[in-house]
């Protein structure tokens, strides 16, 4: 198990390094979401991200959705495989956010199915 570390990188650009499972999130980062309202564009680099499960993928969701709230636009990168195949069997490979070919001008608005969760 390799902790999880949110990385602030600077002008809105954030790694997520180490693990993203029910056994490394915690209360500190559910707690820790206002760095989703640093800037107007946050973009997450997932290239560091060692293992994960669908504890990450519930994560990723409520980061979409709080950055929706906060009129902050979102946009991850280097999504890894598995993350990426929990999202399809999820449904949420529709949503730009999980596309694998992530592009920058993601609109936030694209999770309207997600509220339900």
């Amino acid at each position: 198990m390799t902790k999880l570390n949110i990385i602030d990188e600077g002008l809105g650009n954030y790694v997520i390094d180490g693990d993203l499972t029910f056994s490394t999130i915690d209360i500190k980062t559910l707690n820790s979401f206002g760095f989703l309202s640093s800037a107007k564009q946050i973009n997450i680099d997932l290239g560091r991200v060692v293992c994960t499960d669908s504890a990450g993928l519930a994560l990723m969701i409520e980061w979409i959705k709080y950055a929706r709230q906060h009129r902050v636009q979102i946009t991850f990168k280097n999504i890894p495989e598995q993350l990426l195949n929990l999202a399809k069997l999820s449904g949420f490979d529709k949503t730009n956010h999980f596309s694998p070919h992530t592009r920058q001008e993601q609109d936030v608005e694209s999770l309207s199915h997600a509220e339900t969760i």
